[in-house]
């Protein structure tokens, strides 16, 4: 199964360097405000409340055409509790902070303007004292071959521009 993969990944990267592109499904640009986004609720686990009741909000804002990646507002109320990072997600504290714990014991406070990535399959503990609001970048993770693939490409042809592999 991880070989199939692998080739159905190759095979994808060479059909789009010949010009097969994939029809796109959303406009090439998305833009709004984010103050203006709606936001519904978005409940916290209740078996991952450690204290409080936070109250927690998501509004979706865009996706990729692959369904790999996705860019939201979520914003949450007082309380602490356990949150498990499913994807890769960076995110930049807009309006408020909280307070992080990571799995491996690492702590941060983060504010307004402040980004942090988080690993996909990690959890972390959140503190919120009052209110916090962030924009989420989220990025689904290849499977193992892809992945692999995607380093060989890289170590084989560097991009041209530091951080994106073209």
């Amino acid at each position: 199964m991880p070989i199939k993969l692998l080739i159905a990944g190759l095979a994808g990267t060479m059909a789009i360097r010949n010009g097969y592109r994939q029809a796109p499904v959303a406009p090439p640009l998305v833009a709004a405000s984010s103050g203006l986004l709606a936001l519904e609720a978005a409940p916290i686990k209740p078996e991952w409340i450690i204290r409080g009741t936070p109250v927690a909000r998501l509004a979706h804002h865009s996706s990729s055409d692959d369904g790999g990646g996705m860019t939201a507002v979520w914003d949450c109320t007082a309380g602490e509790f356990r949150w498990f990072f499913g994807w890769d997600e960076t995110v930049v504290i807009q309006e408020g902070e909280v307070h992080v714990t990571a799995e491996d014991g690492t702590q941060r406070l983060l504010r307004a303007g402040d980004i942090a990535y988080f690993r996909g399959g990690t959890w972390a503990v959140w503190r919120v004292d009052n209110y916090v609001r962030k924009i989420a970048f989220l990025r689904r993770p290849l499977p193992f071959p892809l992945a692999i693939a995607r380093k060989i490409k890289a170590a084989i042809r560097p991009s041209k521009q530091p951080g994106i592999d073209a």
